[in-house]
């Protein structure tokens, strides 16, 4: 297919979902401009195009695309690579790191924004910074301290990206994202970074896939960061193995691995340099982990002691993980045959669920709601 044809194509998709040019344009972080260029054929139609008209329109476009790849084959592959050296782009206009700072102060806004807006608000915004971000190290001349910098932006707006399409119930997007966020990871030669991607990747086969291959990536991630993180990241990429194992139906791992995580997160001291994606994990966290595998292995009632005291005075900023975490103390009340507190207790988690957007929070709330018919059934 030629440039010109698909850019027909993509002009063609776009006006059979009636959105004209400028209002196509606002989507996205291209101009009307270039995208007309694009749909006439003077312009090349990248991977980064085509997502982006698949993604804006909602629909499959009938043009090529990029394969998502198979994670535990790319995890393995990261594992026993070496770093890849980062070289020195000689085009495009010059970024300095006045616009590094900038790009890595927006990854920790955005970043806090999700603590209280859910996936299908958000993963439009995230998805306009990580094009731009992408651009940036594509058209842009850095010297090699830079573009490591513009690298692991990309690599953390990936992580959030991914989290956020998740959150929204866009798993395959997700899932390209995280992927293609290791790559740029590796690139800036930040193993936690790319182990953190492959981590929160493995939660999400936990949650709508394998656990088996969860377990296994999850247990990847963590021995490919181990080496150079820092107990914090130790921790938070052990939370993930806990979790893929108890979804696997397997304790005995499960409590191993959070033991590993009491011993990572009591090593911490107060120099170590952490990186801002771990600043949420805390001991509250770590107990909510705790509570969550207990409920999955079938002990309601250790999940109920950990989750109470921890909601009691739970941030109240932090809604939707807030209303998500509620709903496993609901589950662990249903299980324990307190089914008035269940359903008070999922109510005000469904009150939530209709204001946040989150397809895993509504998710959660079914899940919630079966049990409590089955056990009135």
């Amino acid at each position: 297919m030629s440039e010109k044809t698909t850019g027909s194509a993509l002009r063609a998709a776009r006006v059979e979902a009636g959105i004209g040019l400028r209002e196509f344009a606002r989507r996205t972080h291209w101009s009307a401009a270039y995208l007309s260029q694009v749909e006439r054929g003077q312009r090349p139609v990248n991977n980064e195009i085509r997502q982006a008209y698949a993604e804006a329109l909602g629909t499959d476009l009938d043009v090529p695309t990029t394969p998502i790849g198979d994670p535990l084959r790319i995890a393995h592959e990261w594992l026993l690579s070496d770093p890849h050296p980062v070289e020195h782009m000689a085009v495009g206009r010059r970024v300095g790191s006045s616009l590094a700072e900038e790009m890595e102060r927006r990854v920790v806004e955005l970043r806090r924004l999700d603590d209280s807006v859910g996936g299908r608000t958000l993963h439009p915004v995230v998805r306009c910074d990580l094009d731009a971000a992408r651009a940036v190290v594509r058209d842009g001349s850095h010297s090699p301290q830079v573009r490591r910098r513009l690298l692991r932006v990309v690599g953390e707006l990936s992580q959030l990206g991914g989290w956020v399409y998740a959150d929204a119930g866009r798993y395959r997007q997700a899932q390209r994202v995280y992927l293609d966020g290791v790559t740029a990871a590796t690139e800036a030669g930040d193993r936690p970074l790319a182990g953190q991607l492959l981590s929160t990747l493995s939660y999400q086969l936990a949650n709508v896939g394998d656990p088996r291959n969860a377990a296994l990536l999850a247990r990847t991630a963590l021995r490919g960061a181990a080496t150079d993180a820092p107990p914090v990241v130790r921790a938070l990429l052990g939370e993930r193995v806990a979790w893929a194992a108890a979804k696997a139906g397997d304790g005995e791992a499960a409590r191993r691995a959070l033991d590993l995580v009491d011993d990572d997160y009591d090593s911490r001291r107060s120099g170590d340099d952490e990186p801002d994606w771990t600043y949420w994990l805390n001991r509250d966290e770590i107990d909510v982990m705790r509570a969550r595998s207990a409920v999955e292995l079938g002990d309601a009632a250790t999940a109920e002691a950990l989750l109470s005291p921890v909601m009691a005075r739970f941030p109240a900023e932090r809604q939707r993980e807030a209303a998500l975490y509620r709903s496993w103390l609901a589950e662990a009340y249903a299980r324990n045959g307190q089914v008035a507190a269940a359903r008070e207790t999922l109510d005000d988690v469904r009150t939530d669920a209709a204001d946040l957007g989150s397809a895993r929070l509504e998710h959660r709330v079914h899940e919630v709601e079966n049990i409590l018919n089955e056990i009135r059934d």
